[in-house]
């Protein structure tokens, strides 16, 4: 392997042991990518040739050489060997590559599992243990913990972005490669298992080779839904029952001299959430009936895992009634069970167990789903998961009061709190829709029900005065009697279905209708009077769901504070409020924000935002839940979660907090139940922390905040003047990115822009994100803080670097802003982005937009590592710095053969030719790569 890959110096590591352990992780990492990398190279050179094989070798080392260097010879040399090879070459080259970035990826996760489990071997606590810890330091007993999970939101809520680029048949592929790779760690193979161990790896390598990268078609919403359902069954289903159970242990080891604290039960306080079909916003493919089949394929994943359990557990519950006691309420269960065979006759619990699964097939056959297994004999479905849980409970109870709660604490004490977790909807599903569309529907009502209103002419007050009396009055807005557009019947029909939802499977299944670009109140009271039309809200007030803003603009984060403020003042709106429990969730929009204002004022308005909000809802006595709409890279609000949290102003987490997982971060986090089931416990710990361990006021200085106002006007500055008022930038994007390629990747079923120009404030997030990581600029991740440092110090000689040294040792949220940039800045590379820039025809924009860039991209990194004191970038992070660097030697190559491929199709364009489908393909191949190589870039 390359020198690139080698440790980091000794010095880095104070503890002589933790510095050991690092080397051995290392070595054992560099082990395993070299085993893969060998099974790659030979399943290469076997299936395309030594030809090839020898050609990828090539470029690996002169990309090598021109990364380190910016080497102008081997740059040269690069270009030489590209321009010499055919398309057919070109596109075997790019699967080498591509596939051994997958295959790294699978090494880098096994080691992080490795690592996880030496620690705990080690006697290292996990996150939420230590948390645990320090919540018992600082006096807080077990009982108050169970009271504050008693009231506790923690929602990780699953989104279709467009960001995954991997086909689920791959994703399957690489699964099993690691479940290969770990079985090699975890177990003592003899030297004959060691040999077929190896030809598995090799089998699965080849097939993989041998799997389409690229999806042939593109996916529908259905298909989103199927995928985003089979984390459920790599990690949910069981991890988040688990993670339950071993609170509610450790929490009962704490007090189990109180023995009635010791036997009341942990409130399920993890809850997942998903936009998979219900997120219409910009997705005209999200219908009502599209939404229908998204809750059946939901019930049928959860309740064909119930019944699996049921089964499994009948099996085990083989008590006999002449050797354990059962208790009444056991036996009339089982009594009622329609199983009437004489096996089982004096075994109670399994003829319980029988009506159970009787009643539970009775239940999902009246909810449309197949299953596989027959019930004994016919029973009465259930009207609610919560009678479910109640049949299982007098299981337990029995169990308990009879001296068996061992047996209790097994596969029966998973299965309840399952139950409780996921009812028979398995996830809340959220519903979105744009501030426009609401408007529109509701002027197209109005003006049909009150003719001359002509509701859109209305300003703001007028508007809010008709909503407020149609929010009281007891007669429907629509008439069966109109004909209505399209989208307004549209948007009506799935209301309508929401409705249906809630009576069918019970208030969780749809709790929230969001609202993306919210910017008033008549905004928030159009959707309230469109639910009052379908009976989720009614003229006195109640509302069977949350209605929530997601603020998502520079401006719009700026004005939420008053918006809530003058909303929760309006009588009509409070009473809905208080019909929630008196609890008002609001959704910030990192994306928009950062594309809108870019990554350092983004930020910091989003911090101000929710310092504002604490401080409306606590004089309003109302109890905030944020909904953090987080994408995966830093341009888009990404970053460890754990440090996100806490570096939240006091008061925004107060125990209750949702935050979004997109695309390729779904399957990093929650492929494998080992790291899905620790990142839930981070979620859990983070929260935990930050509303009860850290101090309720704990607002920086003043200066502080005056400092990072400054900074932030001066790098809103520089943001805005490249993006949005330099003339040409707009069409330097689309030249210089794959931006226009990218749309032709069948990853997601929604599409890149708003409306069909090239204007940047109508393209979305994603793709903008996505396109700069391409390019390895990542611009929306740094630009403009470089030169806001420059003119602050500047302008402040008397506090200058020092001043802002401080600020990053002592403040969460500078230190969470300047990590987040440090990592970005590590995956950038300019060497590689002046290649890109030279895909813009005009010379003169080319060289005045990148020249700015460029001296942007230098500032920022000079400015960067003087504030944190490190020599260079992800100093203070060695295990990212070395996987960044294992991997670069793979991922160059690929952005130089895109450039490449690019030239070659636009010309091709330009020339009014055909495409050439295999130069398409092979950009589309090395999107796939890159992505892979980056891990989060959208």
């Amino acid at each position: 392997m390359p020198s690139q890959i080698m440790p980091s110096e000794p010095d880095l590591r104070s503890n002589r042991a933790d510095e050991i352990a690092a080397l051995e992780a290392d070595a054992r990492l560099r082990e395993e990518i070299r085993l893969l990398g060998r099974i790659l190279g030979d399943t290469v050179r076997d299936q395309e040739g030594v030809d090839v094989f020898d050609l990828v070798e090539r470029i690996r080392q002169t990309s090598i050489r021109f990364h380190r260097d910016e080497d102008r010879v081997a740059r040269r040399e690069l270009e030489l060997i590209l321009d010499s090879m055919s398309t057919a070459e070109t596109v075997r080259i790019v699967r080498a590559f591509s596939y051994f970035s997958h295959l790294a990826n699978i090494a880098e996760d096994q080691n992080n599992i490795r690592q996880m489990r030496a620690q705990n071997s080690a006697g290292n606590v996990s996150t939420l243990t230590r948390t645990l810890a320090h919540a018992r330091e600082a006096g807080i007993s077990a009982g108050q913990l169970r009271r504050f999970f008693g009231t506790a939101q923690v929602s990780p809520v699953l989104t279709a972005h467009p960001t995954e680029v991997r086909r689920k048949s791959t994703i399957d592929r690489e699964m099993e490669i690691a479940a290969l790779l770990d079985r090699r760690e975890r177990m003592h193979l003899t030297a004959e298992e060691f040999e077929a161990s190896e030809e598995q790896l090799r089998r699965a390598v080849l097939t993989l080779w041998q799997t389409n990268l690229l999806r042939r078609t593109k996916l529908t919403v259905l298909d989103e839904v199927a995928n985003g359902l089979s984390f459920y069954d790599y990690t949910f289903l069981h991890e988040v029952p688990r993670l339950h159970c071993a609170l509610e242990d450790r929490l009962h080891a704490e007090d189990a001299s109180d023995d009635t604290g010791a036997r009341e039960e942990l409130a399920s306080f993890l809850r997942m959430g998903s936009w998979i079909g219900g997120d219409r916003d910009g997705n005209p493919f999200v219908t009502a009936e599209v939404m229908r089949g998204t809750l059946r394929l939901q019930a049928t994943r959860v309740l064909r895992f119930y019944l699996e359990e049921l089964h499994a557990l009948g099996a085990e519950l083989s008590l006999a009634a002449h050797l354990a006691d059962v208790s009444g309420e056991l036996r009339t269960l089982a009594e009622h069970s329609p199983d009437r065979s004489p096996h089982r006759s004096g075994e109670p619990y399994r003829l319980a167990v029988s009506g159970i699964y009787a009643r539970l097939a009775a239940t999902a056959s009246r909810l449309d789903v197949e299953t596989s297994r027959a019930p004994v004999g016919e029973a009465a479905p259930y009207t609610s998961a919560k009678q479910f849980k109640a049949d299982l409970d007098i299981l337990d109870r029995s169990l308990i009061a009879n001296n068996s709660r061992v047996i209790a604490r097994g596969r029966l004490r998973s299965l309840r709190r399952a139950a409780d977790c996921f009812g028979f909807h398995l996830a809340s599903l959220d519903i979105r829709q744009n501030s426009a569309v609401h408007e529109r529907t509701v002027a197209e009502l109005v003006d049909a029900a009150f003719p001359g209103t002509s509701y859109l002419a209305l300003n703001e007050e007028g508007r809010i005065a008709l909503l407020a009396s149609e929010l009281r009055s007891t007669r429907p807005l629509a008439s069966s009697f109109v004909k209505y557009s399209e989208e307004t019947l549209g948007e009506l029909a799935v209301l309508r279905e929401a409705a249906k939802a809630h009576a069918t499977f019970g208030a969780d299944v749809i709790p929230q209708c969001i609202i993306s670009m919210c910017q008033g109140i008549s905004d928030m009271l159009e959707v309230a009077v469109l639910l009052k039309e379908v009976g989720l809200v009614n003229p006195s007030g109640r509302s069977a769901i949350n209605i929530v803003p997601l603020f998502e603009t520079i401006e719009d984060l700026q004005a939420s504070a008053a918006i809530m403020d003058r909303l929760l003042s309006l009588h009509d709106y409070r009473k809905l409020v208080d019909s929630r429990g008196a609890v008002q969730e609001v959704m910030l929009g990192y994306s928009d924000s950062n594309k809108d204002g870019g990554f350092v004022t983004s930020g910091w308005e989003l911090y101000k935002a929710e310092i504002g909000l604490v401080e409306v809802f606590e004089r309003h006595g109302v109890r905030l839940r944020l909904f953090h709409g987080r994408g995966g890279s830093v341009g888009r609000g990404g970053g460890p979660s754990y440090d996100a949290i806490l570096a939240q102003p006091g008061g925004a987490v107060n125990g209750q907090i949702r935050i979004t997982e997109q695309g390729e971060i779904i399957s990093s986090k929650y492929s494998n139940a080992e790291v899905g089931r620790n990142n839930l416990e981070i979620l859990a710990a983070a929260t935990l922390e930050a509303s009860l361990l850290q101090p309720k006021r704990s607002a920086p200085r003043r200066e502080y905040l005056e400092t990072m106002e400054q900074l932030s006007a001066l790098a809103f500055k520089a943001y805005r003047n490249l993006v949005y008022e330099t003339e040409g930038f707009t069409d330097y994007f689309w030249a210089s990115t794959v931006i226009t390629e990218i749309s032709t990747l069948n990853i997601g079923s929604r599409p890149a822009s708003r409306k069909k120009t090239r204007a940047i404030e109508d393209l979305r997030a994603i793709p903008w994100v996505f396109s700069w990581a391409q390019c390895r600029l990542m611009l929306p991740g740094w630009y403009g803080f470089g030169s806001a440092v420059e003119v602050w110090v500047f302008e402040h000689p008397d506090k200058g670097m020092p001043f802002l040294q401080e600020l990053y040792r002592e403040w969460p949220f500078f230190r969470t802003l300047l990590s987040n940039m440090d990592m970005v800045l590590a995956k950038s590379s300019i060497a590689i982005a002046s290649r890109y820039a030279e895909l813009v025809p005009d010379a003169e924009l080319r060289e005045r937009i990148f020249g700015r860039i460029r001296r942007e991209w230098h500032s920022s990194i000079e400015t960067l590592l003087d504030i944190m004191g490190h020599g260079r970038l992800l100093q203070g992070n060695p295990l990212l710095e070395r996987s960044i660097r294992n991997r670069f030697p793979y991922l160059d190559p690929l952005n130089h053969v895109q450039v490449e491929l690019l030239k070659e199709h636009r010309k091709e364009l330009a020339d009014g030719e055909v495409a050439d489908e295999q130069v398409l393909r092979g950009i589309q191949l090395t999107i796939n790569g890159i992505s892979a190589g980056l891990r989060n870039s959208g």
